[in-house]
């Protein structure tokens, strides 16, 4: 890119929060961006709004079945309108700086690949992707001469403590939780958990998976895999903490005792300007903290028995393979069932461990290449098998 000319930037799930907030800070300056793809799912006034707005040049949606209402939208506009699955990863292909991935689950590795083989830099808003094809994603990045940043408030808050420091003196690392909506509701209540309940956030403003996510600690699960993969450290030395005010996103720990914190506003803006003008600092419109205000941080261990999904991650990391694949399509697809209500809270993570159990049975499965078909494939066996326990157990 020149000096002085428009960067080029796609947004992958530009519906949701994370690429409304991107989108809300591109609009801020926007003659300092070309927006070559935006995407959605079935928001498609939202989409089309946004793409005529920012004068993208394609806006794909994810339902194929929703093609039409998106032309129809778009019509006049000079916005190319595409759809389905081969469209986005054509999206993601197309040539950009700077590509936010924000598309929710397993859907978003495909077109993260594409724009990493093209060079970009990925803003990685998608934990799924390195949760399910970590080693493929880095090497990737690596071979294409791309480089990824992330954009989870926790491990963009890692990545920023360790600007300047040395990977070998690093310690630990601690990411903290807020506990989600159930974090102090009586152990007995759980199962009686509905999904309403379960969507509703007591400090961020985000969308029902990942609330609910938030709520199982599913999200914190999936968290600390991309961890380990994103900054290649040893699971062992990986912390998890609850800390309820949401002000302190992460810490790291380095061998000298020292611990180095972020603290910020829970906004997710902070994490995703920093990617969006890496390596620089810039003006953001975000709160400042008023630590007297604030006046204490509080900060507990997790209950394994509240929260059984870090027990499941840790499992998956020390087995390795294709076990993050079928960690996360597994969780997924008992998110489906609960949020439909033919299951209980606590059952998303028993559903999830039953099809691990079953799928370590088969080595050759696991252990498979790691290749985006083999991923894929994987992603969708797991699915299935969480559809045949519930049917085994309704049985």
């Amino acid at each position: 890119m020149q000096a002085g000319s428009a960067r080029r930037v796609s947004i992958f799930g530009a519906t949701g929060s994370i690429g409304q907030n991107t989108i809300d800070l591109i609009a801020r300056d926007p003659d300092a961006y070309e927006v070559v793809a935006l995407s959605g799912g079935a928001n498609i006034a939202r989409l089309a709004e946004d793409a005529r707005r920012l004068r993208a040049d394609v806006a794909v949606t994810a339902f194929p079945e929703r093609l039409h209402d998106l032309r129809a939208a778009l019509a006049g506009s000079g916005v190319e309108a595409a759809a389905g699955p081969a469209a986005l990863i054509e999206a993601g292909a197309r040539p950009a700086d700077w590509v936010m991935s924000a598309i929710v689950g397993a859907a978003g590795l495909a077109p993260g690949l594409a724009a990493l083989e093209q060079g970009a830099t990925l803003a990685l808003a998608n934990k799924e992707t390195l949760v399910c094809a970590g080693p493929l994603v880095l090497e990737t990045a690596r071979r294409h001469g791309a480089r990824l940043l992330p954009v989870d408030s926790e491990h963009s808050a890692v990545f920023q403590a360790l600007v300047g420091e040395d990977m070998a003196a690093v310690e630990r690392i601690v990411i903290t939780a807020s506990g989600g909506a159930f974090r102090d509701w009586p152990l007995e209540r759980l199962a009686g958990a509905t999904a309403q309940e379960a969507a509703q956030h007591p400090n961020w403003d985000m969308g029902q998976r990942i609330t609910i996510d938030s709520a199982s600690m599913f999200n914190k699960a999936l968290e600390v895999i991309e961890t380990r993969e994103f900054f290649g450290i040893d699971p062992e030395r990986i912390e998890v903490i609850v800390h309820p005010e949401s002000m302190v996103h992460a810490l790291v720990g380095f061998r000298d005792g020292a611990l180095m914190a972020h603290l910020g506003a829970p906004d997710m803006r902070h994490a995703i300007g920093y990617a969006l003008h890496w390596p620089e600092r810039r003006d953001l419109p975000v709160a400042r903290l008023d630590l007297a205000a604030l006046g204490q941080l509080n900060f507990r261990a997790p209950d394994d028995a509240r929260y059984p999904a870090l027990r499941l991650a840790r499992r998956v990391m020390a087995r390795g393979g294709l076990s993050g694949a079928v960690f996360n399509a597994a969780k997924e697809r008992a998110l489906d069932h609960f949020i439909a209500g033919r299951i209980g809270f606590l059952d998303m993570a028993h559903l999830v461990e039953v099809v691990l159990d079953r799928f370590e049975s088969d080595p050759g499965l696991i252990d498979a290449p790691m290749t985006l078909d083999t991923v894929t494939q994987t992603d969708h066996l797991a699915r299935q098998r969480v559809d045949a326990a519930l049917a085994k157990r309704a049985g």
